[in-house]
């Protein structure tokens, strides 16, 4: 009997089922007419979305004309159920690449599992559970067939040297790895804190750059579609971040009190900060406009609108103002907290408003702030020359 081998592929950046069997007219006219099939030339083969539905019409397709071989589809499929957090999300091409050309050993498979789980368990906001996820998938695709269980610390500690001198990791990306890893070994395996102590890399301190008032006018002037211009006047006018940009919500905006009500920031923070009467009318003209329903900024499926898009904004518009500083949506924050301390704000309510835990974090806007640097007076202008 004729074999149809079932294999997942990547075709126009979606998810296939690849059909593979040798020539044979009664299974091929019943293939023929399953739903939404289509050839493809590129990869001389039928094919149907990789789908449960689907999966099941070449099922009766191929009843009693050939036996199906599974063992490519099951193993892709195993793998991204351990690996995909949301496996009904499309998926990018990269990714599929990875699920297919670097599957992970049974153990590690497991082992990613139970991180994941063990993260959502603990409330660990949806930005870190990606961040530690994606950087322990990292260390597992490099080991192959060994099993993370069997690794000890200064294996460890020569993965990391090899992503700070090989893959030129900054500070703050080894930091996160370092807390990943220890995640795993401290948290998931429960194993004793001072087991797992690593070196942790000198970081450094760089001061952010930031826009003028000028040139943050030029910004806003520069955009012409509304829903982007309310996006980035909202971020500036409240210095958030990009993740707490996304995620307002309609219910979010106190026009009463004049405030925004920011939820679950980072840190699993609530914060009010002031709502700009220039920015509420703003809102009020995209409102009537494009009429969101739940968030304040919607993108597709009324899903609140994504950070790439919004990065994708602020790029498109600095280009079309002459801006040549380095700096996203984040950029905004930092513009934000520097000009309420060149405008005499007291640095402990920028704190607040900002939703820094330690007033350090905050002070370093005091190198920045023009009115405190001009106030400082250049020896060399001291010297009669």
């Amino acid at each position: 009997m004729t074999t149809l081998i079932l294999k997942p592929l990547f075709h126009r950046n979606l998810e296939r089922i690849g059909l593979y069997f040798e020539n044979n007219r009664d299974l091929g006219i019943a293939v023929k007419q399953i739903k939404d099939i289509k050839w493809s030339k590129t990869h001389g083969c039928w094919l149907v979305p990789c789908q449960r539905t689907y999966y099941n019409y070449i099922c009766k397709a191929a009843e009693q004309k050939a036996v199906i071989n599974t063992e490519l589809l099951k193993a892709y499929l195993v793998q991204k159920q351990g690996v995909v957090a949301d496996v009904k999300k499309p998926l990018h091409k990269s990714t599929v690449s990875l699920l297919m050309d670097h599957p992970l050993q049974p153990t590690n498979l497991e082992a990613l599992k139970a991180y994941r789980i063990k993260l959502v368990t603990m409330k660990y906001s949806e930005q870190t559970i990606k961040s530690y996820c994606n950087a322990f998938y990292k260390l597992l695709r490099k080991l192959g067939g060994t099993s993370i269980n069997a690794l000890d610390k200064t294996r460890i500690q020569g993965y990391l040297f090899w992503l700070a001198d090989s893959n030129k990791y900054s500070e703050t990306n080894l930091n996160m790895v370092i807390n990943a890893l220890k995640f795993y070994y401290e948290k998931v395996l429960g194993k004793n804190r001072e087991y797992y102590e690593l070196p942790r890399p000198r970081t450094t301190h760089k001061l952010p750059d930031v826009l003028a008032e000028e040139e943050i006018t030029s910004l806003i002037k520069a955009i012409v579609n509304l829903k982007h211009r309310a996006l980035i006047m909202t971020g500036y006018a409240a210095g958030l971040r990009v993740s707490e940009l996304v995620n307002l919500k309609l219910c979010d905006i106190d026009s009463l009190r004049m405030a925004l009500h920011i939820r679950m920031s980072k840190g699993k923070k609530d914060r009010f900060v002031p709502l700009s009467e220039k920015l509420l009318l703003v809102l009020r003209d995209y409102y009537m406009a494009y009429k969101p329903k739940e968030y304040l900024f919607e993108g597709t499926n009324g899903q609140a609108y994504s950070t790439r898009s919004a990065q994708e904004v602020i790029a498109v518009a600095k280009a079309k103002a002459g801006i040549k500083k380095v700096g996203s949506i984040h950029s905004l924050r930092h513009t934000y907290a520097t000009h309420l301390l060149e405008n005499g704000t007291d640095i402990r309510y920028i704190q607040a408003m900002l939703g820094h835990n330690n007033i350090k974090t905050t002070m370093r806007y005091t190198h920045i702030a023009n009115n405190v640097i001009t106030k400082i007076q250049s020896p060399l202008d001291r010297l009669k020359l």
